[in-house]
């Protein structure tokens, strides 16, 4: 057995070998992809809206820019992009194909069909040239990359000079009683919502794990610089349920 063959990482609280990770988000996704939106809204109390709109209000899009949304599902941060930005150019990309498919049956698909393309690509080894987008954004999807570092150095490759990440992503809520609290709301409820809407109590089960094996705010901000991102900063979100980081390639 090789040495890369002996690498193991996590997939919720399971430890599985590296090159069966992927596999294992792409079932989970391919899983819940029809239903993926209508339980994000009931998880969050429709406060994934309201995040969202924050990621837009930091990353202000402006015409000419051409956005890259990796992991970007059934689309919601690529349309929000383009409503604000109505000469900007947008291309979602993601590894499973169910939900891209939900994506291009959403209305906004076709509103911005002319500057939308949705293309089918893996975080760690983007199908796309050097130096060709001006922003990068992932949201809710770096956390189920098999290696993160792998997917940041892709997002600095495609940036050009002047390019700007933003992720967000669940994170750490600063007070442990909140945490615990939130753990418990997260671990009892989020799997028997996703039994009783989606039919898949499996896969929201391992939706909560990952997030609690996500880095916390300030592991993740080092993890951007390692890639050579600069000017990193983060904002919490309700509080560090969830967070924003930015960083510029310069």
């Amino acid at each position: 057995m090789s040495q890369t063959d002996d690498k193991t990482t996590h997939f919720g609280e399971r430890t599985v070998a590296e090159d069966e990770k992927a596999g294992l988000v792409h079932g989970v996704f391919s899983s819940v992809a029809s239903r993926y939106d209508v339980m994000n809204d009931v998880m969050s109390v429709g406060i994934h809206r309201l995040w969202k709109d924050a990621m837009m209000d930091w990353l202000a899009p402006r015409d000419g820019q051409r956005l890259l949304d990796v992991a970007g599902g059934t689309g919601d941060i690529a349309f929000r992009f383009l409503r604000r930005a109505p000469g900007a150019t947008a291309v979602v990309t993601d590894m499973t194909e169910p939900m891209l498919i939900e994506g291009r049956k959403r209305a906004e698909a076709e509103t911005f069909a002319d500057r939308l393309d949705w293309i089918t690509g893996d975080a760690m080894s983007l199908p796309f040239e050097d130096a060709s987008f001006d922003v990068y954004t992932i949201s809710f999807g770096i956390r189920n990359v098999t290696r993160i570092p792998d997917a940041l150095s892709e997002a600095y490759r495609v940036l050009k000079p002047g390019g700007r990440l933003m992720v967000l992503e669940f994170s750490q809520l600063p007070n442990a009683g909140m945490q615990k609290l939130y753990d418990l709301y997260s671990f009892n409820v989020i799997p028997r919502m996703g039994q009783a809407i989606a039919g898949d109590r499996d896969s929201y089960q391992y939706l909560v794990e990952s997030i609690r094996k996500f880095p916390d705010q300030d592991t993740f901000a080092g993890m951007i610089r390692s890639a050579g991102f600069e000017q990193v900063k983060y904002r919490n979100l309700s509080m560090g349920i969830a967070a924003l980081h930015s960083g510029w390639k310069l």
